[in-house]
């Protein structure tokens, strides 16, 4: 595979592959992020995985720019062979999502515009399992792949102005949960109880990048319960 080791600010180094998103690559940009975590300890402030970049932050006056360049380029050298990439440990978590148009304003939307009943839309979303490619946007904002292409959806061309924590949605070939309320253009489809994201919690995050994500359907009174549930001290 080829890459590109090229700087991120003044800061940092960004490792990026020219191929498409792969869980194998995902799992060989982990392993380079953990390796990274020991070989620079408490020089490097942080570390984000993207679909097929690693970027490295280091703190002011750490960084040795050559070091660092020629360490990213050893490692991505080492996981060019997507048979060498190991498969680190991670999580399958299952979600619950109502999936109805009273939490859910483009659901019928949608099915309406793949030609579908709301019932085969429910069937190709929960039923497909989906990779964490990549953090961000928000705390505990995932991005998962790969939908069904029959469920492919541009973003709203004016997003709205609050879309409600624990949303599902989706947007092209990706689909999320917000874990908090927040503007969002993407496609709203279900609504999940489930938190994804609590200060309290260790960690925080429920999501990480590697883990397998799938939706369980559930009914009104289900859904009514599990937030009941999550409200209790």
């Amino acid at each position: 595979m080829e890459f590109t080791v090229d700087p991120a600010g003044d800061l940092g180094f960004r490792l990026a592959f020219s191929t498409t998103p792969e869980p194998s690559l995902t799992y060989g940009l982990l392993v380079i992020q953990s390796a990274a975590r020991l070989q620079f300890n408490d020089a490097l402030a942080d570390s984000i995985v993207g679909y097929t970049t690693l970027t490295l932050l280091f703190r002011p006056m750490t960084l040795e720019r050559e070091r660092v360049h020629c360490w990213l380029e050893e490692q991505a050298q080492r996981i060019s062979d997507p048979a060498d990439i190991p498969d680190p440990a991670h999580k399958t978590v299952t979600l619950p999502v109502l999936y109805h148009s009273s939490v859910a304003p483009d659901l019928e939307w949608l099915a309406e515009d793949k030609g579908l009943t709301v019932d085969g839309v429910i069937k190709l979303h929960s039923e497909n399992s989906y990779f964490a490619y990549a953090t961000g946007f928000a705390p505990g904002f995932c991005y998962l792949g790969t939908v069904d292409e029959r469920l492919a959806a541009p973003r709203l061309r004016t997003p709205r102005a609050k879309v409600p924590a624990g949303a599902v949605a989706i947007a092209d070939r990706q689909t999320a949960v917000y874990p908090c309320s927040s503007p969002g253009g993407w496609r709203l489809i279900g609504a999940c109880p489930t938190p994804l994201f609590a200060l309290e919690a260790d960690p925080a995050a429920l999501l990480s990048v590697g883990d397998t994500v799938k939706f369980e359907p559930i009914s009104i009174a289900d859904f009514k319960n599990m937030q009941c549930d999550q409200r209790k001290p």
